[in-house]
């Protein structure tokens, strides 16, 4: 592990009210020390930790900026290692000029997620945690938010903790009872290993059933709007957005390319794509439009499919019917302030998920956000104490500890000697320890904090 001084703007690198330089590492006392002159002239070194000082940042003689000195020491911060954390004005300029005099009084730039890697390194959070960081700055609504920060306070942790504390029990039972059979006793033991298996595969697969739910809490929907030329579909597009983000015209064929949008529904995200209108055209442009459409149908996790029940179904929609057979389809009849030529039965051998909409009257939305959750989330989810994984390497671990749980049952089966059962029994817990980091290899510790921003 790197135990030099590290620096870097925390905060947007934009114009804002207020910018914060942070400096991390055995010497960031003493660097910030040579670049800050508190207003009553006490050193950082002689305050006491968790103290705020007043004072300017200098270049030599030069005032470069008049600031506030967050002090921070060792063990009690972010990283565990003496902090200080400069609030200066959040102009691009001051806070580049401040961070290149750290650099130049001892510090060094610090890398993409350094800080919280160094957090995860000395032990005041664990990898899942550390993880949960990011997602906490990446959530794109309630849910993401509250899920990220259940699992930063612990909640996957201690689930894991407590899963692997049951198995290295057993293990360790196991091999005390084979080293020592005198005071140990295996008989009917395979009984209860049996029982605990049982209930450890419950528990496992109930996180892993999460995960579902979980990759949608984090990621979102990546849903496409589907239909046949001036149906609707970009009209329907502004309705989510809540603005005019759509060119509408009755002219078909108005959407060539396609658009994306990231969309809030009541806690659930949905990042939507508008195509192109499927039908067969001479138009280059449009032509291209069409194929990307094809492309993204292919990629969703959810269809939009929408038709104009003012007008008669057509051989396009036929096409359009046969690309998304066998997908999740939410057939959207719009234009139900008019006419209607087409009825609900007509469209069952689509999709049972039907809703009349009206993109004009903005009728329909709220229904549609109800057969979302119930067909993604199975109705609202409720966090509360729940665990929910929203990792994927934390499902595969997962996956891999629910195998190791399943040789372990087909040994019992097989009356297989005892300490056949303590090999499958350790490869779980081993397992177990990859979602917390206990056991990690360094270039998967890189790439995990190489997707943080610089500063975090």
């Amino acid at each position: 592990m790197k135990t030099d001084t590290i620096a870097a703007i925390a905060t947007a690198m934009t114009n804002a009210g207020i910018g914060i330089i942070r400096i991390s590492g055995e010497e960031a006392i003493i660097v910030a020390d040579r670049v800050f002159c508190a207003k009553n002239g006490k050193t950082l070194k002689e305050s006491k930790s968790h103290t705020i000082h007043y004072g300017f940042i200098m270049d030599g003689s030069e005032i470069i900026d008049e600031v506030l000195v967050m002090l921070m020491k060792s063990p009690n911060s972010y990283t565990r290692e003496d902090t200080v954390e400069i609030d200066c004005h959040g102009g691009t300029l001051v806070m580049q000029r401040i961070l290149d005099i750290v650099i130049r009084c001892g510090a060094r730039p610090a890398e993409p997620g350094e800080f919280t890697k160094r957090a995860f390194l000395n032990g005041r959070i664990d990898l899942s945690q550390a993880e949960s960081v990011i997602d906490v700055i990446n959530a794109k609504n309630d849910f993401a938010l509250r899920s990220s920060l259940h699992q930063l306070q612990g909640s996957v942790s201690n689930k894991i903790k407590e899963l692997r504390k049951k198995i290295i029990h057993e293990t360790a039972f196991i091999e005390s009872a084979i080293d020592d059979p005198e005071h140990y006793s295996l008989d009917d033991y395979s009984t209860h290993l049996s029982d605990l298996i049982l209930e450890l595969k419950t528990e496992i697969k109930r996180l892993l059933d999460s995960a579902d739910n979980g990759k949608i809490l984090k990621e979102g929907i990546h849903t496409v709007i589907v239909g046949k030329p001036n149906v609707g579909k970009s009209s329907i597009l502004n309705v989510l957005v809540g603005s005019e983000r759509a060119i509408v015209t009755d002219v078909a064929g108005t959407t060539r390319d396609v658009l994306e949008e990231h969309v809030n529904l009541n806690g659930i995200s949905l990042n939507i794509i508008d195509t192109a209108g499927i039908r067969q055209t001479d138009d280059i442009v449009e032509k291209i439009g069409v194929n990307k459409a094809k492309e993204y149908l292919d990629r969703a996790d959810l269809i939009l499919y929408v038709i104009d029940r003012s007008r008669d179904l057509t051989e396009e929609d036929n096409e359009i019917e046969q690309m998304i057979k066998d997908k999740n389809v939410i057939v959207l009849m719009n234009k139900s302030d008019l006419q209607q030529k087409i009825k609900e039965d007509d469209l069952k051998m689509i999709s049972e998920h039907i809703i009349s909409i009206s993109a004009k009257e903005g009728n329909g939305i709220d229904d549609l956000t109800a057969m979302i959750q119930q067909m993604f989330l199975h109705g609202q989810v409720a966090l509360n104490d729940e665990v929910i994984i929203t990792n994927v390497r934390h499902k595969n671990a997962l996956a891999q500890t629910f195998e190791s749980l399943n040789m372990v049952e087909e040994s019992i089966r097989n009356q297989m000697p005892e300490d056949f059962y303590s090999i499958d029994l350790l490869n779980a817990y081993e397992s177990l320890g990859y979602v917390i980091g206990e056991k990690i290899e360094d270039d998967l510790a890189d790439e995990i904090f190489s997707k943080f921003c610089m500063g975090k």
